[in-house]
C-alpha cells in the first residue's frame, strides 16, 4: 500500500533571508546538542547524500557540519577511482570511511555512484551494476545491524533549476572548483538519469535504509528540512520537537507512487 502523498501545496515564496539565517542558527543549536549526544553513547551516524548535479549537497553539508566538533565529524567525497579501486569488491573504497563510535560521517555521493552516473555514462558494465543493485541492500542492511545509523537522502531538483545552477557555476569565479566534464552532460542526459534515479529508488528503497527525497529547487528551505529530518529521526536529550517539525511538501520518504504524480522531476 502506497503512504499518503505528500501534499502538493508548495508555498513559492521564498523564506527571507533573516528568517532563515535564525531558523539555521536554532537548528544548528539542535544538531550540537545531537552530537553531544552521540558523543557519550558512542553511537555511529551515517549520513548519504545523493541527487543530480547542482542539486545542492555541498551546501547542505556544510551548513550541517558548520558548528560540529571536526574530530568526531567527516566528510567524505571520493574523487575517480584507482586501477586498484576497479579491481577490487566495489564497496571496498568505501568501508574504511564508515563511521565509528562517537562519529558522525557524510558521504556526499557514495557507493550509488554506480547507479547513476557511472550507469548513465557507461563507466561501469551492465553485470557490475547488476550486481551492485542486487547486493547494495545486504550491505546496508548489514551497517545497520553492526550499529550504524544509516539515512539516505536524496535531493530533487527540474531541470530548469539545474540549467540555472550550472550556468553559475560557469560565471561565478567562488565556484570554478564545482565545475567538471560530467557537468557539461547533465543536461544532455537528463532523461537517462532521470531513469536510472528511478531504477535506484525503487530497487533500493526498503523499511531497513528507506530513501528520503527532499525537493531542492528552494536551496533554502530544502538546506532547513533535511537538518530537520535529520533530527527528527536521531534520539538525543532535549529535543525541540515544534522546531524540528520538517515540511512534507518539500521532505518525504520514497513511494513508487511519486514517480508517476510529479512529486519527482521527470
Amino acid at each position: 500500500m502506497s503512504k499518503t502523498a505528500p501534499s502538493r501545496a508548495i508555498d513559492t515564496t521564498s523564506i527571507s533571508k533573516q528568517a532563515y539565517k535564525k531558523s539555521l542558527l536554532q537548528l544548528q543549536i539542535e544538531l550540537v546538542k545531537l552530537q553531544r549526544h552521540f558523543i557519550q553513547c558512542n553511537d555511529k551516524i551515517l549520513i548519504i547524500l545523493e541527487g543530480r548535479d547542482a542539486a545542492g549537497k555541498d551546501g547542505t553539508i556544510k551548513r550541517i557540519v558548520q558548528h560540529l566538533s571536526p574530530r568526531e565529524t567527516r566528510v567524505i567525497a571520493l574523487g575517480k577511482p584507482s586501477d586498484k579501486d576497479r579491481a577490487s569488491w566495489y564497496f571496498q573504497r568505501y568501508v574504511p570511511h564508515l563511521p565509528s563510535e562517537q562519529e558522525l560521517v557524510i558521504f556526499n555521493r557514495s557507493w550509488y555512484n554506480r547507479a547513476g552516473v557511472e550507469r548513465v555514462m557507461g563507466f561501469c558494465s551492465d553485470a557490475e551494476y547488476e550486481e551492485f543493485m542486487d547486493s547494495v541492500s545486504g550491505f546496508e542492511h548489514m551497517l545497520v545491524r553492526s550499529g550504524i545509523k544509516l539515512l539516505k537522502y536524496y535531493l530533487d531538483i527540474g531541470k530548469p533549476e539545474q540549467k540555472h545552477r550550472l550556468k553559475k557555476r560557469k560565471t561565478n569565479p567562488l565556484k570554478q572548483w564545482k565545475l567538471s566534464p560530467i557537468d557539461d552532460q547533465a543536461i544532455k542526459y537528463w532523461k537517462q538519469y532521470s531513469v536510472a534515479r528511478n531504477d535506484m529508488l525503487t530497487r533500493t528503497h526498503n523499511l531497513i535504509a528507506p530513501w528520503i527525497i527532499v525537493r531542492a529547487d528552494d536551496k533554502h528551505a530544502a538546506r532547513l528540512n533535511v537538518i530537520k529530518d535529520v533530527l527528527s529521526r536521531l534520539h538525543y536529550k532535549d529535543k525541540n520537537e515544534d522546531l524540528i517539525r520538517a515540511d512534507s511538501s518539500v521532505i518525504f520518504e520514497f513511494d513508487a507512487a511519486y514517480l508517476e504524480n510529479g512529486f519527482l522531476a521527470p
